[in-house]
């Protein structure tokens, strides 16, 4: 068996747009006819040039190749050009390709991935939503009370998903994050963000855990202000307190709260997740496996994290297919956690695959399909090509002014 073609598409996200402006998918196909499907999350450069990156890649690493060969592909790709080191543009495009021949092997063998990993351990995976405006844009007008800003309102929504069947519920009420972080809390940042917890808690009492989501945007003491204010309420995390650069920093953090510390959302590599794990930063890694570099690479940080008592959860604000390859990890790894999801895998989000998702009462049910257990659907990708001039997500970028 042997690679021989790409496709790279860049999608629009229609409207609410959970999980981000646009979707880089790719396609791989062998010479004998098996497809495999893969997700690139890179939000440091326009889609349009990822996707060529992907192209490039392909061409130089992997095309002609066996699929099967993982581990050699993996390290020609990460060490090309004298580098062998985390290199978040580079390890978003080999998490594609990587998550694409994982697909392909899975068919080959006419298995899903997790059996190929470990097989599975879990039969159901928790999972837990974001709370997003219950009607309209992802990005309101700040001005204006909503979901984002209006703790009552958030205890509204968390009933609602409540009442789906989640039994957790994230949201990040802390304030502005720049590429000025980090920095201190406001009073107002402070008092928001213990109303939200305090009037989540009061609505959805012990029927859900409370997912405190920040964006890195805190200074160590800043995050210990906000964390000191938060314990009374006890979340079950604390998501990335301090920016990811330092992790003695954010094991300062994890050390002065009870509240476990989650990150590695914008980490990549089992060797930038070994440091976390080392200095005792975070208790709950989170792993985006279009970012991390691919299935086989989480796989290997979720059995680090084993060693040191610490779970995985993750992370999802970007497409489908990395939702199914984030299932087909979750499957296998003794210590999962909990699973993000956009909602409950219905409706906009999922209109451009074909996937054997199934959400039951707040938990996926892992497929028993092949591969990835997800297909693109070819005709609804051409009907809404990414036209904007954004980036996935990006950063304020003036400095919070008390």
């Amino acid at each position: 068996m042997r690679l021989e073609k790409i496709e790279t598409f860049v999608v629009g996200n229609p409207p609410p747009r959970h999980g981000g402006r646009y979707f880089i998918f790719l396609r791989l196909t062998t010479a004998c006819g098996i497809t495999g499907v893969g997700e690139i999350y890179n939000a440091t450069f326009g889609p349009d040039l990822c996707a060529a990156m992907a192209v490039e890649v392909f061409g130089r690493q992997f095309e002609g190749q066996d699929p099967h060969h993982i581990e050699k592909l993996w390290r020609r790709t990460y060490g090309a050009g004298f580098t062998q080191r985390p290199d978040v543009t580079v390890m978003g495009v080999l998490s594609g390709l990587e998550m694409a021949c994982w697909d392909i092997i899975g068919k080959a063998a006419d298995r899903p991935a997790y059996d190929l990993l470990g097989g599975r351990v879990h039969d159901r995976l928790r999972s837990y939503t974001y709370l997003y405006p219950p009607e309209g844009d992802v990005y309101p007008d700040p001005d204006v009370p909503n979901v984002y800003n209006d703790p009552d309102m958030a205890a509204e929504v968390a009933v609602t998903m409540v009442e789906k069947g989640f039994t957790a519920v994230k949201f990040d009420p802390a304030g502005p994050y720049t590429v000025y972080d980090g920095h201190q809390p406001t009073l107002a940042d402070l008092e928001r963000s213990e109303q939200f917890c305090k009037r989540i808690r009061e609505a959805v009492g012990t029927r859900a855990d409370l997912l405190f989501g920040t964006h890195g945007q805190f200074t160590v003491s800043g995050a210990k202000r906000m964390a000191r204010r938060l314990e009374k309420y006890d979340p079950l995390w604390f998501e990335e307190p301090t920016t990811p650069e330092n992790p003695a920093d954010m094991a300062e953090i994890a050390r002065f709260t009870s509240i476990p510390v989650a990150a590695g959302e914008r980490l990549c590599t089992k060797h930038e997740f070994a440091r976390l794990l080392e200095a005792g930063a975070a208790s709950i890694l989170q792993m985006n496996l279009s970012r991390v570099g691919g299935v086989l690479e989480a796989r290997k940080i979720a059995a680090m994290a084993e060693t040191r008592q610490a779970q995985i959860a993750p992370h999802l604000y970007c497409g489908p297919v990395t939702a199914a390859a984030n299932i087909q990890v979750a499957t296998c790894s003794p210590n999962f956690l909990i699973l993000e999801s956009i909602g409950t895998f219905t409706g906009p989000y999922m209109s451009m695959v074909d996937a054997d998702f199934t959400w039951q009462d707040g938990y996926l049910i892992p497929p028993t399909s092949p591969g990835l257990g997800i297909r693109l659907n070819d005709a609804v990708i051409a009907a809404n090509p990414y036209t904007g001039t954004e980036l996935h997500l990006g950063m304020a970028h003036e400095p919070v002014v008390p």
